[in-house]
């Protein structure tokens, strides 16, 4: 059995996941101006996707859910 949050991606992977961090934290900055719970839910989206970069982790993959990258 694996251990949890084993590395399941490459350093491509990683990061294009750094850049969808990057884009769901700038969206955030946006969005708290449009609505509160708009901004919250990016930046919590953004803070996921970011620590599966720093991981080198993927929730979908550890699913077992195939993914091209």
């Amino acid at each position: 059995m694996k251990p949890i949050f084993s590395r399941n991606i490459d350093n491509k992977g990683r990061l294009i996941r750094g850049l969808g961090a990057l884009a769901l934290f700038v969206g955030a900055g946006f969005g708290f101006s449009v609505s509160e719970w708009l901004g919250i839910a990016l930046m919590a989206s953004g803070v996921f996707v970011a620590f599966e970069a720093l991981r080198g982790w993927c929730a979908l993959r550890a699913c077992g859910i195939k993914t091209r990258l």
